[in-house]
């Protein structure tokens, strides 16, 4: 594995997780100790940061510092948080329908 690839790597990685987290980048940046440019940077694959911001990144999106090198989070969490968000806007979506019934038929 090439440098650049374990950059970008951990930069969607840790996109995907603060997402996930529903943390903005100041959120996060916050909480690991770090300013929001450095993350945006390791965001964008351009920097790579030393062991202990790994460790406080990590701690800060409640994961092992190894799950943020996985090469296939974004793929596998992917598809659970789409599910996730299905059922939450079905579920939305019904209830909008249920008030409309019961006020126009109700």
């Amino acid at each position: 594995m090439e440098e650049q690839e374990l950059k970008s790597i951990l930069g969607k990685n840790i996109k995907f997780l603060r997402f996930r987290r529903q943390f903005s980048q100041a959120d996060l940046a916050e909480k690991a100790g770090i300013s929001i440019t450095f993350l945006s940077n390791i965001e964008r694959g351009n920097n790579f940061p030393l062991a202990g911001t790994l460790c406080n990144l990590a701690k800060a999106l409640e994961v092992d510092v190894f799950e943020l090198f996985k090469g296939t989070i974004v793929p596998e969490d992917h598809r659970e948080v789409i599910c996730s968000l299905s059922e939450d806007i079905k579920g939305t979506i019904l209830s909008a329908l249920d008030n409309v019934f019961k006020q126009y038929m109700g």
